[in-house]
């Protein structure tokens, strides 16, 4: 047989399993409509390859298999938590005994709201708690300077967890932090995810695991789903410190790297009971990832907090492929709908779905304050060419949009009406919402979320507005690139 044969059946025989790969999408793996359209787009485009694509994103079944035996796991370790009698855990295991939880989870000076908090506990596992104490970070300089004060004065242990970790000067510094705390005897906790940290050097963790440190990768490069990312930060000390939000580690988030100049993100550090649900969600992934060692429930992971009545009230809300909801998505959706004056966003990727998308154009109809930032210099165009085609047609419904000129902006952040804050690791578009594994604080206190809003408002001048105008006067290759990067977005 000739070359030219061969050739001529592998380009058939591929031929047919692209058409046996579009029947799959649309009969067999039940996906969303939108996702659909995109993934046939993508086979009938690129008719070769397209399926091998498919085979790395987009097959659910793979999912299915993959993650329904870790939610199980998951749901066999909160009970377990739960159950263990630890006095730390005490007000968790309580609410979720309580007959008739709307008695207590209640809003004060918002109780439109109740229902977004009763949301979130029955959805998301996520507990209420009051006695919490903020400090709030727009940037990566004074966000790490309190972490390694924190890093410094552990007493127990140290969990770490990240969705990049660079081998670069912060990266380097905080591997050297955390192996002398584990030198010192520091339980010390380090985990990564596997697609976020593909370029990191194994070497990097070297000094952490020689001092007694442990360190895991969440789904290595080899074994991991290009589309299910552990994109969640979090770090925990003491059981009593928690942190959770957007920034990463690396020398670009401290604003050292030419191509994003000053790294704008929101990052927070919580004293209080909400650290536990911050806890329990990293022993959750650390268990499924670390063979050697395991986190069973202690009282030195679940200390007990002094009780107050006068902090945040707040929700640790997390989810992903290994949750039986989408329970962020449903937290945005629901403040989204239930806004009576604003609605402000921050986000550096702007792709929501319909109802999403839909609901931000009603308000902006009816008369609310509608207001996105996103950047203006992107680090990654697919998406930023995907955010113009969404943002152009909210313009038009009275929604204003900014372009952050100052550097990029990487916050994470959808404030309502002065009164309702979330801020996590969770962006504002479809993988984030249904791909990618999240945390997010829901933060129902008017003062701090008041905070947020002055650091909104003093964005604002680091911004160009985008106006019906400027939107109408882009070329026809934008125009084009827009829409397929639309079609695309389910997928980016």
């Amino acid at each position: 047989m000739q070359f030219s044969d061969v050739a001529a059946f592998l380009m058939r025989a591929l031929f047919v399993l692209n058409i046996l790969f579009a029947f799959a999408i649309v009969f067999l793996e039940k996906k969303n409509p939108s996702v659909t359209w995109a993934w046939l787009m993508v086979l009938a485009l690129i008719p070769y390859f397209g399926f091998l694509l498919y085979l790395l994103m987009g097959q659910d079944s793979r999912k299915r298999y993959t993650f329904t035996q870790k939610a199980k796991r998951d749901e066999s370790a909160r009970k377990q938590a739960l159950d263990a009698g630890l006095e730390g855990l005490a007000f968790m295991a309580a609410q979720k005994r309580f007959d008739d939880p709307k008695r207590f989870l209640k809003i004060p000076g918002a109780e439109y709201l109740n229902d977004l908090a009763y949301l979130h506990f029955v959805s998301g596992h996520a507990s209420l708690t009051s006695n919490n104490r903020l400090m709030l970070y727009h940037d990566g300089v004074t966000k790490f300077e309190a972490l390694f004060e924190d890093i410094r004065r552990a007493k127990h242990f140290i969990h770490m967890q990240y969705y990049i970790m660079n081998n670069d000067g912060l990266g380097n510094d905080v591997i050297e932090a955390l192996a002398t705390r584990a030198k010192e005897g520091i339980e010390v906790c380090l985990l990564v995810d596997g697609m976020g940290c593909w370029k990191t050097p194994l070497r990097l963790y070297k000094p952490l695991v020689d001092a007694g440190g442990h360190v895991s990768i969440f789904l290595p490069p080899h074994l991991a789903r290009i589309n299910y990312r552990n994109h969640r930060k979090i770090c925990v000390v003491d059981g009593t410190i928690g942190y959770v939000g957007g920034l990463n580690i690396g020398d670009e988030y401290l604003g050292k790297v030419d191509r994003f100049g000053f790294w704008r993100d929101t990052h927070i550090r919580i004293v209080g009971n909400a650290v536990k649900d911050l806890e329990l969600r990293f022993a959750m992934d650390w268990n499924e990832c670390s063979r050697k060692f395991k986190l069973a429930p202690a009282d030195v992971y679940y200390p007990v907090v002094p009780r107050s009545e006068d902090g945040v009230l707040m929700q640790i809300v997390s989810s992903g492929p290994d949750t039986a909801r989408f329970s962020i998505y449903h937290g945005y959706a629901k403040m989204i709908a239930e806004a009576n004056k604003s609605i402000f966003i921050q986000t550096p990727y702007f792709a929501p779905d319909e109802n999403i998308f839909e609901a931000l154009r009603i308000a902006a109809l009816a008369g609310l304050d509608v207001r996105i930032i996103i950047p203006a210099h992107p680090d990654h165009l697919f998406v930023y060419w995907a955010s113009l085609s969404y943002l152009g047609e909210l313009l038009k419904a009275g929604v204003r949009c900014y372009q952050y000129e100052k550097g990029f902006i990487h916050s994470k952040l959808l404030l309502i009406d002065g009164i309702v804050a979330s801020t996590g690791t969770a962006n504002m578009d479809v993988r984030s919402f249904k791909l990618n594994f999240e945390v997010n604080a829901f933060i129902y206190d008017r003062a701090t979320t008041q905070k947020f809003e002055a650091a909104f408002h003093k964005d604002l001048v680091n911004c160009t507005e985008m106006t019906t105008e400027w939107y109408t006067s882009l070329g026809m290759v934008t125009r084009v690139k827009e829409s397929i990067s639309r079609l695309l977005s389910p997928l980016l």
